[in-house]
């Protein structure tokens, strides 16, 4: 037998090291299924995070208001002029009304026999837009608006007395 017309098999010392189409195709599947499932997780994750300094100012508002009616009986402001006891509702120089991606509103309702007030906080751009939550002098916390990437007012439910915090939360 002639060994000099036989095909060798190339030496594996000469083979080029690398990764094969398949397992290149594989391993990106692998990356796209991934970032299909965490990068929405990730995005909803970001928005909650929004929404939390959203509702501590809101929060803290509500405090401001009750410690004003403690000290005057009232939620509007008390006296005219120089001695005016203005109330954090209408006071701009120490609460601030907008900020970066939400805005605070107060509404007082003097004219009922037990005055009341309504806070409202409402996210004005980014993650946060449309997302709107109250309180009032009850403490009745109520989310009227979801953030626009969570539908807007479409999800939520009719019985929400709570600041809903996430997609699909309920009271």
């Amino acid at each position: 037998m002639n060994h000099a017309c036989t095909p060798r098999a190339t030496p594996a010392s000469n083979r080029v090291a690398g990764f094969t189409l398949i397992e290149l195709m594989i391993a990106v599947a692998i990356i796209g299924i991934l970032a299909g499932i965490a990068l929405p997780a990730y995005t909803t994750y970001v928005t909650r995070g929004k929404l939390v300094p959203l509702t501590n100012s809101l929060s803290a508002y509500r405090t401001a208001m009750e410690q004003f009616y403690q000290d005057n009986r009232s939620y509007s402001t008390v006296g005219t002029g120089s001695s005016a006891i203005t109330s954090p509702c209408t006071d701009t120089t120490n609460w601030k009304k907008s900020w970066g991606t939400y805005s605070l509103n107060c509404s007082i309702d003097a004219t009922l026999t037990y005055p009341n007030y309504t806070l409202t906080a409402t996210g004005t751009s980014g993650a946060i837009n449309g997302a709107t939550y109250t309180v009032d002098q009850a403490n009745n916390m109520k989310t009227t608006s979801f953030p626009t990437s969570w539908g807007g007012t479409a999800n939520i439910p009719s019985n929400n007395n709570c600041w809903l915090m996430k997609k699909g939360d309920s009271c």
